[in-house]
C-alpha cells in the first residue's frame, strides 16, 4: 500500500493541506468534546454524587471482628454522616464493667448530640462538586474553540476526579505473615515524581471523635476512629494507657505463674507498640489495637464510577494533545 499522493503536488502545498486537515480534525474533536463527552462526564459525576448523598438512603453495615467477640455491632450511614449504631467491645487489656459482658456503646439520638461525620466523604463530595463546576464553566462560559483553554479545563477536571477517587481509596493495610497488620504508604507520602492526593483523613490522635457522641460516653482509655479505606468503612479500636504509667509487675501468684506457663492471654501485637501519641492533651501509648471493616456497596459503586471517569478524561486529554501536536511531557 502506497502513501504517495497522486497526482503529485508540491511540498509546500502538501504541508498546507496537512495543516488544514489537522485544523479540521481539531475543530471536529472540540465540537464532539463540547456536545457529547462533557455531557457524558457530567452525568457520571452526578451519579457519583447521588451515591454519596443522603438521597441514596440509609446504609446499615455490620462491624464485627473475625473469629472473636472483641468487636460486635453495626452502624447506619446516611450521606456523609453516621446516624445510628451500636457497638459491643470486649478488649483483653481493659477490664469489663461489673456485671457486664462487654462495653456497650450506642450512638446518641439526642437532639443536642454531636454529629459523627466522615470527613473523607465530605471531601469527596466537594471534589465532585468542583468537577461539575469545571464542566459547567467549560460548556457555558469558556471559548469552546480555544484548544488551549479546553486542554487546561480537562487537566483541572482530571485532577478533581483523581483526588475524589483517591480520597475514597484512603489508606489501605496489608497483613504480613507472622506479624501485625501494617498500613501501606498513604498516597500523601508517595515519592515526589508520583501524583499526591490529599485524602482528607485525619490522624486518630489529633482529631478524636467527641466522646459524647455515644451513650454512655466512650471510656477515656478507649479510642474509636472511623475512616474510609478502599471504599470500605473502617473502625479502629485502641486501648490506651498513659505514657508515664509504670510497667506492670507480674505477681508471684495468679497471672504471673500462668504467664510463665504460657496459659495467660497475651496482648495482641500491632504496628503502634512503643509509640507515644498526644491524645486529648496527654501522652499515651496503645496497649491493644483492633481493626474491623465493612464494605459499603454505594462507596464501591462510586469509586468504580470515578475510576471509569478518570480513564475517560485521560483518554480525551491524550487525544487532544495528539491533534494539537503537543509533545509528551
Amino acid at each position: 500500500m502506497t502513501t504517495i499522493v497522486y497526482p503529485p503536488i508540491e511540498r509546500d502545498a502538501l504541508v498546507q493541506a496537512e495543516r488544514e486537515s489537522l485544523a479540521r480534525e481539531l475543530q471536529w474533536f472540540l465540537s464532539h468534546l463540547h456536545t457529547e463527552t462533557l455531557s457524558s462526564l457530567k452525568a457520571g459525576l452526578e451519579e457519583c454524587d447521588r451515591l454519596l448523598s443522603p438521597d441514596s438512603g440509609a446504609h446499615t453495615l455490620v462491624l464485627s471482628s473475625l473469629r472473636s467477640e472483641s468487636v460486635k455491632g453495626f452502624i447506619t450511614r446516611t450521606g456523609t454522616r453516621i446516624v445510628k449504631g451500636t457497638l459491643a467491645l470486649k478488649l483483653a487489656s481493659i477490664p469489663l464493667p461489673r456485671g457486664r459482658e462487654s462495653h456497650q456503646l450506642t450512638i446518641s439520638q439526642a437532639a443536642d448530640a454531636p454529629t459523627l461525620a466522615l470527613d473523607q466523604l465530605t471531601r469527596t463530595r466537594n471534589l465532585i462538586s468542583n468537577a461539575l463546576d469545571v464542566i459547567d464553566v467549560t460548556k457555558w462560559t469558556g471559548n469552546a474553540e480555544d484548544a488551549n483553554f479546553i486542554a487546561g479545563q480537562l487537566t483541572l477536571l482530571f485532577e478533581h476526579i483523581r483526588d475524589a477517587k483517591g480520597t475514597l481509596k484512603g489508606v489501605t493495610s496489608v497483613s504480613i505473615p507472622g506479624g501485625p497488620s501494617r498500613p501501606v504508604t498513604p498516597v500523601t507520602e508517595l515519592p515526589p515524581q508520583l501524583p499526591r492526593v490529599e485524602t482528607g483523613e485525619k490522624p486518630w490522635h489529633l482529631e478524636p471523635h467527641d466522646e459524647n457522641i455515644f451513650e454512655p460516653s466512650c471510656p477515656p482509655n478507649i479510642s474509636l476512629h472511623l475512616s474510609i479505606a478502599d471504599a470500605a468503612l473502617v473502625l479502629q479500636v485502641r486501648a490506651l494507657e498513659r505514657a508515664d504509667a509504670p510497667p506492670s509487675q507480674e505477681s508471684v501468684t495468679g497471672f504471673g505463674i500462668r504467664g510463665r506457663l504460657g496459659l495467660a492471654p497475651r496482648h495482641q501485637t500491632h504496628d503502634e507498640v512503643g509509640e507515644v501519641f498526644e491524645y486529648k492533651g496527654h501522652d499515651v501509648k496503645v496497649k491493644e489495637k483492633l481493626r474491623v471493616e465493612s464494605q459499603d456497596p454505594s462507596l464501591l459503586a462510586a469509586m468504580a464510577k470515578l475510576s471509569a471517569l478518570e480513564h475517560s478524561v485521560a483518554m480525551s486529554r491524550t487525544a487532544l494533545d495528539t491533534v494539537m501536536e503537543k509533545e509528551d511531557d
